[in-house]
């Protein structure tokens, strides 16, 4: 997982949206409990904002240079697939670049 230091190289901002208490974003807010240490950690320039609002779906985006913007909705995924998402976003900003 080395591609978690990485993260601030290649993305300017991470916001993760979820709801509190909904059961769509359970497996969102337990991604965020046990991951942003880590991330915040491995990338402390990188702004990670974490919104929680009532009957929001959970979302994760990503801005990258230039104002570009990428959503990706994390509703019914694992955790494992919420991780697979953020690095998927991690790289589609390294494509950005080249």
């Amino acid at each position: 997982m080395a591609w978690r230091g990485q993260i601030a190289k290649h993305v300017k901002e991470l916001r993760i949206l979820f709801c509190q208490t909904s059961p769509t974003s359970s497996n969102t807010r337990s991604f965020v409990e046990k991951n942003y240490k880590e991330l915040k950690t491995l990338n402390p320039k990188l702004p990670i904002l974490i919104r929680e609002c009532s009957r929001t779906e959970p979302q994760l985006w990503a801005r990258y240079d230039m104002g570009v913007e990428k959503c990706i909705h994390l509703g019914g995924k694992t955790e494992e697939q919420i991780s697979k998402a953020l690095e998927d976003l991690v790289k589609s900003g390294a494509g950005l670049k080249s």
